[in-house]
């Protein structure tokens, strides 16, 4: 086993989940502190047909451009604020602890070797947090963008979506059962240590 690599990829996953940590808080503060413009982007009326001069169903104070693909609200409320926010910020606090999760197994492989319990019930924790964690985010991202989207032209209230890569699931649920696998090899190498 590569020590080095392996000590090198768990200090640099550590300092980017540290990154993508102040990042979320950063941005989640001055954004939330900031009174400006915030835009979203829907494709509602893209192959709509409306009659010349008829003007679009929007709210009050929202400007919309290039046939209301991008829908811009001047003096926006909190809520507003807050669901621009679940717009990008979900998937950048997922990364973060995925990237933390990642380091900390490395950690354990470090430590103890790769081929541990410590390390099958890191590879499973990594790999449930990646499984539940894709679609609750993707789910939050999705339901913010529809809710800002609707707060600014109510006629296109469509629900909830899920967004984002939703092939991590995959990834994740290989991970559990990697990590399910590699707790039985333990246990059968204890037990066979065990009646040597």
């Amino acid at each position: 086993m590569n020590t080095r690599l392996t000590r090198t990829l768990a200090s640099v996953t550590f300092w980017l989940a540290l990154l993508c940590g102040l990042a979320f808080a950063g941005k989640a503060v001055t954004h939330m502190l900031d009174d400006g413009t915030i835009c979203v982007e829907t494709g509602f009326w893209r192959n709509a047909s409306l009659a010349p001069g008829e003007p679009l169903p929007i709210s009050k104070g929202v400007d919309a451009s290039s046939n209301a693909v991008r829908l811009c609200q001047d003096s926006p409320s909190v809520g507003q604020r807050a669901a621009e926010l679940g717009d990008g910020l979900p998937w950048l606090l997922f990364g973060a602890l995925a990237l933390l999760l990642f380091s900390r197994l490395l950690d354990a492989v470090l430590l103890q070797g790769p081929f541990t319990d410590a390390v099958s019930r890191r590879l499973t924790a990594l790999g449930w947090f990646v499984t539940v964690g894709t679609p609750l985010a993707g789910l939050v991202v999705g339901w913010s963008h529809s809710w800002l989207v609707s707060s600014m032209a109510p006629i296109v209230g469509s629900g909830p979506t899920v967004s984002g890569p939703q092939a991590l699931i995959l990834a994740g649920l290989a991970a559990v059962i990697m990590g399910k696998i590699m707790r039985e090899g333990v246990r059968m190498r204890e037990d066979l240590e065990g009646t040597i």
